[in-house]
């Protein structure tokens, strides 16, 4: 039996608490099988660490290491000629091994405040899309527009893009984002 590798594959990877099945990381993938891409969910092989009365600046290290040692690993196993990823928070700190490998990014409420993530966006040649919201502490707007690439921002909505006592609003938002992101990943 001949077992097909796929061209375009998008791994969406999931944050500390966030699933590939909720809805930001849902309908990337859907925009992504959408173009034709294979989609891969990701789940963390065991609980990623918890901050335990640690700083934030050392526990997003801590984060940033879990993230980088096992997508290191996805990566080296994936066969696919042409692969993006798709990170959500801590998710994100994969923006690392994008910059390593010139490889395509969707940042979904990246943590760009105490960590070396806005260093590793620099180092990104491929295009990326960072998404955030103004009212959430772990956006910083500034550094996110002074990268060079795309910027989906609103404002109003928690860390999950959600306004919790406003579903209609988390629907708009989702609607924007998920816009933004077909356009984005038509341009892949």
């Amino acid at each position: 039996m001949i077992r097909l590798v796929p061209e375009r594959v998008v791994l969406l990877l999931p944050g500390a608490g966030y699933s590939p099945q909720r809805p930001l990381l849902h309908f990337a993938g859907a925009v992504f099988a959408s173009h034709g891409w294979t989609v891969r969910e990701i789940h963390w092989p065991m609980r990623p660490p918890q901050r335990d009365g640690q700083n934030l600046t050392d526990w997003f290290t801590r984060l940033r290491a879990f993230t980088l040692t096992y997508v290191d690993q996805l990566l080296e196993q994936e066969t696919a000629s042409e692969i993006a990823l798709v990170g959500k928070s801590m998710g994100a700190f994969a923006a690392a091994a994008a910059a390593d490998r010139s490889l395509p990014g969707v940042w979904l409420t990246p943590i760009l405040r105490d960590t070396v993530l806005p260093a590793d966006l620099r180092r990104c040649r491929a295009p990326f899309l960072l998404a955030g919201s103004l009212t959430d502490p772990s956006w910083d707007s500034k550094t996110a527009h002074h990268l060079g690439h795309a910027v989906y921002e609103t404002t109003g909505a928690d860390h999950s893009l959600e306004f919790p006592a406003d579903p209609p609003a988390s629907t708009r938002v989702l609607h924007e984002l998920t816009t933004v992101m077909n356009d984005f990943v038509s341009r892949l």
